[in-house]
């Protein structure tokens, strides 16, 4: 997402991300990504919760696609670390408009689970006919 920032910049698409971690884990999440985007807490997981995104399964956090994308981060020469924090808890999408409504909800599978940027782009050109 973060190498087409400009490209949804030019859309004026938002993009907040949110975490139930705060404290110290959300000052490291920023300092380790470099996030350019606001971080919101969730810590009670409200959001999350209202959008579906509970608790993944085994498959969902170790399966294949999980593996790829640890792979692919070593051959880039970035060892995965062990999560300090809640490694069950799934993440998603959600793209909503000026009017408040929910144009995209995508829910992951497990945490290489995210929709392309294409695909948030078409939703939101969609909207502009």
């Amino acid at each position: 997402m973060r190498e087409r920032s400009s490209d949804l910049l030019s859309s004026n698409i938002k993009v907040v991300v949110i975490s139930f971690e705060a404290g110290f884990l959300a000052r490291q999440y920023l300092a380790e990504t470099g996030l350019e985007w606001p971080l919101l807490v969730d810590e009670k997981r409200q959001l999350y919760r209202a959008y579906g995104m509970l608790d993944a399964g085994f498959l969902d956090i170790w399966g294949p696609a999980t593996w790829l994308v640890y792979f692919r981060e070593i051959l880039r020469g970035r060892l995965p670390r062990k999560s300090s924090g809640d490694i069950r808890q799934r993440g998603g999408d959600v793209l909503i408009d000026p009017e408040g409504i929910v144009r995209l909800h995508h829910v992951g599978s497990g945490p290489a689970d995210r929709p392309e940027v294409d695909a948030i782009l078409r939703a939101v050109s969609s909207l502009a006919r």
